[in-house]
């Protein structure tokens, strides 16, 4: 009988950790693709379009690995990738002040997710 309990103990134990480290990565993938897009925003206001599309890039990279961490998120994180992709045109097309405000309002997105609304 102990060792059938010392084992649903490890096992629950074991289950939590696990469960807690792919929580940590995923607010990983989100946190990572807030970075960037922070970033492709700044240096589309400063009207860098090569630097911009980079870090938008890099954004839409981690959001997509972000995407499915949480169903309710899923929603905000689809409109954050959607604004990111429309970012990354507009750095593409030399227009940095344009792709500042898609990724301004991918990062909107991305906070929203976070939070579960």
């Amino acid at each position: 009988m102990k060792a059938i309990s010392t084992t649903i103990i490890g096992v629950g134990i074991l289950a939590f950790f696990l469960s807690t480290q792919t929580y940590a990565t995923d607010a990983g993938h989100t946190s990572e693709a807030m970075e960037h897009a922070g970033e492709a925003k700044a240096h589309g206001e400063m009207g860098h379009a090569k630097d911009s599309l980079k870090h938008a890039k890099d954004s839409l990279d981690h959001a997509k690995k972000a995407k499915d961490d949480h169903a309710a998120s899923q929603k905000h994180m689809d409109e954050a990738i959607k604004h990111l992709e429309a970012g990354i045109k507009s750095a593409e097309s030399d227009q940095p002040k344009e792709a500042a405000q898609h990724t301004d309002e991918a990062i909107k997105h991305m906070r929203q997710s976070q939070s579960g609304h």
